[in-house]
């Protein structure tokens, strides 16, 4: 059976090509999949069928064909274990591990965040209000190597709060990053828009295009590491959102030369980074207000353990 989806380009995917945002966006499960689907002539944007080559612009409006393919991968219920730190009949909290991608994208099908709350919590028992199938339970996402606390919603009233809050910042979000460097201010404020990259579109950057989203991070200097002469080391810090841009907070500590430790994609890949293979940014403080029982609940989580033994490595050097 054939249906037709509408969604509106949002500015961070400007200039993407359009079999890739499909892809981005889950509304093909794969980039391949969204071509056929192109070639068919079965997408439009802003009511004309689009070419294959076609890129997407902030604003556009993209019509495009679902239908049941009995051929088609079916998100699965997937038993990938689960840190639950609160769960009621309406919301979870959990601590996502490294590693694991929030929702499907090209590549990741069968082994995400979504394919476990499936198996945890049944299909019809997860909000669906950024997709019917491949975003169940999804109000926010966190980076697949980036760990630590994060919000699932069980029903569209409460996914719809959640979003909200997160909008207008009731939600609070703290992470922890080691980053290159001695920072020698106790506290920072980066308000700098960020944009997707001009030639490699997964990777975003700071800007000044019109695109350009606002972002807004703050920063604490928790602890310093291995002072020298060149202010090389390296500083522990609690940051803050205020915006939840794609990869906001490695982005921002990229732009003021303090990059995230073990970045693959904005670090310094020819300093030290203590063994690490993904970005030292940790999601270990939450609070927000109970969308149903108005209730504050606040939430810490520790370090995970390859990221404490980079603290112990250092502090051993002292």
């Amino acid at each position: 059976m054939t249906d037709v989806a509408h969604v509106e380009v949002a500015a961070e995917y400007a200039g993407m090509r359009l079999d890739a945002f499909m892809a981005a966006e889950g509304l093909y499960p794969t980039r391949s999949a969204a071509a056929k689907c192109i070639a068919d002539g079965c997408a439009a944007l802003n009511g004309r069928i689009a070419r294959k080559s076609a890129t997407v612009a902030a604003g556009d409006v993209l019509e495009y064909e679902t239908y049941d393919d009995p051929h088609a991968p079916v998100l699965e219920a997937v038993e990938i274990p689960l840190d639950i730190r609160y769960e009621d009949e309406y919301l979870m909290v959990i601590s996502k591990q490294a590693g694991l991608v929030c929702h499907p994208s090209d590549g990741h099908f069968g082994d995400t965040l979504v394919n476990a709350l499936i198996a945890h919590c049944g299909r019809e028992h997860l909000c669906d209000v950024q997709g019917e199938q491949d975003r169940l339970g999804i109000v926010h996402r966190l980076d697949k190597d980036t760990s630590g606390l994060m919000l699932c919603a069980k029903t569209n009233e409460v996914g719809l709060a959640l979003m909200e809050d997160i909008r207008t910042r009731d939600v609070d979000r703290h992470y922890l990053a080691l980053v290159q460097g001695w920072i020698p201010l106790e506290t920072g404020l980066v308000d700098a828009p960020i944009a997707r990259g001009d030639r490699d579109r997964l990777r975003m950057k700071v800007s000044d295009r019109d695109n350009a989203r606002p972002s807004i991070t703050t920063f604490e200097v928790k602890r310093r590491f291995e002072p020298g002469k060149n202010d090389d080391g390296y500083t522990l810090i609690d940051c803050k959102l205020y915006t939840g841009r794609t990869h906001q907070i490695r982005v921002h500590m990229e732009y003021i030369k303090h990059p995230c430790v073990g970045d693959p994609v904005y670090g310094w890949q020819k300093k030290d980074n203590l063994g690490l293979d993904r970005q030292f940014l940790h999601s270990y403080r939450l609070s927000f207000t109970h969308p149903i029982t108005g209730e504050r609940l606040e939430f810490e989580d520790s370090l995970p353990q390859d990221l404490q033994e980079v603290i112990d490595e250092l502090e051993a050097r002292e």
